[in-house]
């Protein structure tokens, strides 16, 4: 899907008002007491009034009989690399992740160029066979959640409203950063044919306004009677499957709460460069509400309590479409990082120097593949070599159950360090977040990590490293020069560092506990410059916009800075040049910056 050609929803907001249901009795004033008919209007959350006990079964009972529910968990996995009501798997994610934000995050490089839709030659080639991915997951979200937000009765049950509101938040600002503008306030009203794209300031503070309601209603839930608690509660357990506090039996709103606070300070540290003023008042504010501070009030999607296998095993170990980016392994390897010693494999097949003829055995070592660079056709090893350059190991990836999150309480911590760093009252110091970030960075599923993950029994030694190890990036196959790392920094803190020191080292670990959500880890890596990473080859394979950096060094201005929306009917051209454009401050280029991507220090 590309901007300009959105799907149209599955029911539109008049179609939720015309709906027939022999058994709703009850108009939409008397479930809610009052007797003027009230029409669904996402921003508003009806919390104040109580509903009657019989106004709030029925409405449950037509929301879930006419599929509202179920299309609202079909929704939650389209965040995360769904599709078609099927929870996460390789496809959906792949369009979603993998041939984009992964490798722009420099995570991982596509190992070929031939697939069954189209080619994709190196990582910044521009393809409108690949492009969409982002857009389409957004999309499918968007329309899964938009009717139940629309339908009047919902209001009847305001906290799940809050609740689903709170994951398009969550996918909109998500979609926001990957392109820029888009029909963010058109998609709120449900338009089947939205026209109009909206710039990133207006759709950060509709977010940042939706969270505020969000979590004003959720607080008061604690005030609702144990009737209409149980009720929703019921909905809950059967369609909301991101709340991982409910292993332990916790149905309270608090970590509904934590989620919409921690995409507020999120969203505040991304604008800190071009609206300072409002980035502080925004991340004190969600600090002050409650963000996450435990590994059990994380949310997103987990394999644990789903059932399903992490989209990657697929798209890496089974189809052969991922490898380590070099990198990434690069920056793991300088920091000797836990994962070098048991998620990461070292070469699967025998790398043939393609200058010299010389072998290097399978087993060797873990090597990754440049970024950028001009790969050929074959997804297995018998016709194309860099399949057995390095991947993870899926006893590992499968057998820890990684969840995919929507935001980690790593990140939370790195994101408080950071704005403590900045003189902002964050409830502890720098150091402190920092520390406890790297502690809870780890992949694994938190149930997983308490049973002997080897990263816990690696992190003490790995957070006193005061220096990098010396490490050069060497190719087997021989393309281009040995790389020399250009990580300068060590792991352990040190309060005699300067500021800029002090903020490299919280990204760089941000970007490790980050993995694999590379579209949070690319957008750090645009704002801030960090984690230094080699420069992307042949960004001329893009569309030209992008600089080309020195081949074995560090520049964070020859990096891509959006996707570009390449539209391919008429309509979304001169939907684009009307109101995209001028939205967007500048041409449909990679290299153009997004509004809060602006380019002066960080201090």
């Amino acid at each position: 899907m590309f901007a300009g050609s959105l799907l149209v929803a599955t029911m539109s907001l008049q179609s939720c008002l015309d709906y027939d249901d022999p058994g709703d009795e009850m108009g939409v004033g008397a479930i809610m007491g009052e007797t003027t008919t009230y029409i669904g209007n996402v921003d508003t959350i009806m919390y104040h009034t109580l509903p009657t006990e019989e106004g709030v079964r029925n409405a449950i009972d037509t929301l879930d009989r006419f599929g509202y529910f179920g299309q609202s968990l079909a929704g939650q996995y389209n965040m995360r690399g769904g599709k078609e009501a099927g929870m996460p798997a390789a496809h959906a994610y792949q369009r979603q992740y993998s041939l984009g934000p992964d490798t722009y995050a420099q995570y991982f490089t596509v190992p070929h160029k031939d697939f069954m839709y189209g080619t994709l030659t190196s990582t910044y080639n521009v393809s409108p066979d690949f492009n969409g991915g982002p857009l389409g997951a957004y999309t499918m979200a968007k329309n899964a959640i938009m009717p139940l937000l629309h339908h009047p009765m919902v209001d009847s049950i305001p906290e799940i409203k809050a609740i689903n509101l709170l994951y398009y938040c969550v996918i909109a600002q998500e979609q926001a950063d990957l392109s820029g503008p888009f029909t963010y306030l058109e998609d709120k009203q449900n338009s089947e044919t939205p026209y109009e794209y909206n710039d990133l300031k207006t759709i950060y503070y509709g977010i940042v306004e939706n969270l505020d309601t969000i979590v004003a209603c959720l607080e008061n839930y604690e005030t609702r009677p144990d009737w209409y608690k149980e009720q929703i509660g019921n909905v809950l357990v059967a369609y909301h499957q991101t709340n991982r506090s409910m292993i332990t039996g916790d149905m309270s709103m608090k970590t509904y709460i934590m989620l919409a606070n921690s995409l507020k300070l999120r969203m505040a540290m991304h604008i800190v460069k071009v609206e300072p003023e409002t980035a502080k008042r925004w991340a004190e504010e969600a600090v002050a509400g409650g963000v996450v501070e435990t590994v059990d009030d994380q949310q997103g999607l987990y394999p644990m309590l789903s059932g399903f296998t992490h989209p990657l095993m697929d798209i890496a170990n089974s189809w052969g479409d991922l490898r380590l980016c070099a990198s990434f392994v690069s920056l793991l390897k300088s920091l000797d990082h836990p994962y070098t010693k048991y998620l990461f494999l070292p070469n699967s097949g025998d790398l043939t120097n393609k200058k010299t003829g010389e072998v290097t055995p399978a087993g060797t070592d873990i090597f990754g593949i440049r970024a950028g660079l001009l790969v050929g056709n074959g997804q297995l090893y018998q016709q194309n070599q860099r399949q057995g350059y390095s991947t993870f190991d899926n006893n590992v990836m499968g057998g820890m159950m990684p969840p995919l999150y929507f935001v980690k309480l790593a990140e939370v911590d790195f994101l408080r360090a950071e704005g403590a760093l900045r003189g902002w009252n964050m409830g502890g110091t720098a150091q402190y977040f920092y520390e406890r970030g790297i502690r809870n960075a780890y992949l694994e599923d938190p149930m997983q990590a308490q049973f002997g993950s080897p990263y816990m029994s690696l992190v003490d030694a790995y957070m006193e490293q005061e220096r990098p190890v010396e490490y050069v990036n060497v190719d087997p196959m021989g393309d281009g020069e040995p790389w020399p790392s250009v990580t300068t920094i060590g792991v352990k803190w040190n309060d005699a560092d300067d500021n800029e020191t002090k903020l490299e080292k919280i990204i760089t670990q941000k970007y490790i506990a980050l993995f694999p959500l590379s579209t949070e880890a690319w957008a750090e890596m645009r704002r801030t410059g960090y984690p230094k990473v080699f420069s992307v080859l042949n960004t001329d394979d893009g569309d030209g916009s992008i600089p080309q950096g020195k081949a074995g060094q560090w520049d964070p201005n020859s990096i891509i800075r959006r996707i570009p929306w390449v539209p391919i009917d008429p309509q979304a051209v001169q939907m684009v040049e009307n109101s995209g454009i001028p939205a967007l401050g500048g041409p449909d280029e990679q290299a153009t910056r997004l509004w809060w991507d602006v380019d002066k220090p960080n201090f």
